[in-house]
């Protein structure tokens, strides 16, 4: 073969080999590990690999993901990192497993508060730590969360275990804003309040004021739009309203749904990709309409039912911080026998 149709068979192998690389950059994979519910996330899942072609392969568990990340070590086929709470977020991040995200798109569109300094993490959806109320029994449409210590509610207070993530991450924002000594003297408050022994979730604290054991109840705002959706469970809510309680002089807390991407994600392009559209328009309706979460982007309308439970004043304590109180408020928790 003569030299030139050497170098001109070399061009044709080199063209194809480019074209194809493309076209798997183009389809691609992404590897998720979630702490969503699958029934939660799917949806997200199908609507990303419609609108981007790129497939996503997800692994989902309810604790333990960072810790698999961190045994699985370079080698891990983890790309990006889906949370629940704030909680999951440090202790991935204290795990060493990830990697700053460095997009424009995520410092433009999530608000600094609900970012890391650092970039390793975003909060993609938030959800607000709220008060389910009696309709019979309680009158007042307006609380704080220093009030709930108010000896006026002795006996008619319900919540989860006070290590749960949920409530850690509560009880850490009031040791951000008060210090750790008013924090136990609020949380020996609010423990002297309890009609009961903390068990359960949130939704059978809203069973429990629906049955008369308490008047107010602690959770999450999108579980009470959920119970709605369960004839077994819609009762729970209808006896019920949500009341939006804010810190004295501040706003109501809020959680994060986060993501975080990993330190040695394979498919890094694709990663900072799917991260990006679950900041999009797109995602963050579906945000809003399957899970009842507050939006992140701003512009995106709330949910209905969400948004009858009034204006959301969210607090502007960075989550930062409160990630940075959560050792401190875990350890007030056992050292006044909150769960006792």
């Amino acid at each position: 073969m003569s030299r030139s149709r050497i170098l001109a068979a070399a061009t044709v192998i080199a063209s194809a080999m480019t074209l194809n690389a493309a076209a798997f950059a183009q389809s691609g994979e992404v590897n998720v590990y979630s702490y969503r519910e699958n029934k939660l996330v799917q949806p997200l899942i199908d609507a990303f690999t419609k609108d981007t072609g790129i497939k996503v392969n997800i692994v989902s568990a309810s604790s333990g993901l960072e810790q698999r990340i961190k045994s699985e070590g370079a080698n891990s086929p983890a790309d990006v990192l889906l949370t629940v709470d704030i909680g999951r977020i440090d202790e991935a991040v204290q795990a060493g497993v990830t990697q700053p995200i460095k997009s424009d798109v995520i410092d433009k569109v999530v608000p600094a508060q609900y970012r890391d300094p650092d970039g390793h993490w975003a909060g993609i959806s938030m959800r607000a730590r709220v008060i389910y109320a009696s309709k019979d029994r309680v009158k007042q449409d307006a609380i704080t969360y220093e009030e709930l210590a108010d000896p006026k509610w002795k006996g008619k207070i319900c919540i989860r275990s006070g290590q749960h993530i949920y409530n850690n991450a509560l009880f850490a924002a009031y040791v951000a804003h008060h210090g750790e000594a008013k924090a136990e003297e609020w949380l020996r408050g609010v423990k002297a309040n309890l009609a009961q022994k903390p068990s359960g979730g949130d939704r059978e604290q809203a069973r429990d004021v629906a049955a008369g054991k308490c008047d107010l109840a602690i959770g999450n705002t999108y579980y009470w739009a959920l119970m709605n959706n369960d004839p077994d469970k819609k009762p729970w809510a209808e006896a019920t309203r949500v009341i939006l309680p804010t810190f004295a002089g501040g706003g109501t807390h809020v959680n994060l749904s986060g993501v975080l991407l990993a330190k040695n994600a394979p498919n890094r392009a694709n990663a900072v990709k799917f991260i990006e559209w679950l900041a999009g328009e797109h995602a963050q309706h579906l945000y809003a309409d399957a899970n009842y979460e507050y939006p992140v982007r701003a512009g995106v309308a709330v949910n209905p039912t969400i948004a009858g439970y009034g204006k959301l004043t969210a607090d502007t304590l960075p989550i930062a911080k409160i990630a940075a109180s959560r050792k401190a408020a875990s350890t007030l928790v056992d050292k006044v026998g909150f769960d006792n």
